[in-house]
């Protein structure tokens, strides 16, 4: 009974240790969206080799019925030597040389300032000059080193 059930076990797991070297038939996820590999449209296509994200070596693989693709520069920018038409934008058209030109604009001059600062009575007499000197009797000529506060009881303890 053993050697029969090994005998089925082995009949069983040998077709699936040939699956992955045989061949595949490409079949696109979307309509019109081409399988493009290594610059081949291989859409519905057969295709042999070693190939995708589970074997550990790259091979390339061979293609059956796959058409050449030419490459398109997808640059992301605009250059007009390609002779293509911008993706966006406005279109540009060259007016003709010989066309009659508007008038020219009227002349435009502007200036700008600022007026001077006003004068005061006291204080400073210009901008940049030094404050007036105090008057006697504002600031003691010898003042003390130290002001002492009066102390402000405002719990009301009475201290």
């Amino acid at each position: 009974m053993r050697i029969v059930t090994a005998l089925a076990l082995l009949i069983g797991a040998t077709p699936a240790a040939f699956a992955g070297g045989g061949f595949e038939r490409v079949i696109p996820g979307r309509p019109g969206v081409p399988v493009i590999i290594n610059g081949i449209d291989a859409s519905y296509a057969i295709i042999e080799g070693s190939f995708g994200l589970g074997k550990g070596t790259h091979v390339d693989p061979t293609i059956y019925g796959g058409r050449p693709v030419a490459p398109l520069t997808n640059v992301g920018h605009y250059y007009p030597s390609l002779g293509l038409s911008p993706g966006y934008g406005r279109s540009e058209i060259e007016p003709p040389a010989d066309r009659k030109l508007p008038q020219p604009a009227e002349s435009y001059h502007r200036t700008w300032s600022s007026p001077p600062a006003p004068l005061r009575a006291e204080g400073y007499h210009r901008r940049w000059s030094s404050p007036p000197e105090p008057q006697p009797g504002d600031v003691p000529e010898n003042p003390p080193p130290i002001i002492v506060a009066p102390e402000i009881d405002l719990q009301g303890s009475g201290r």
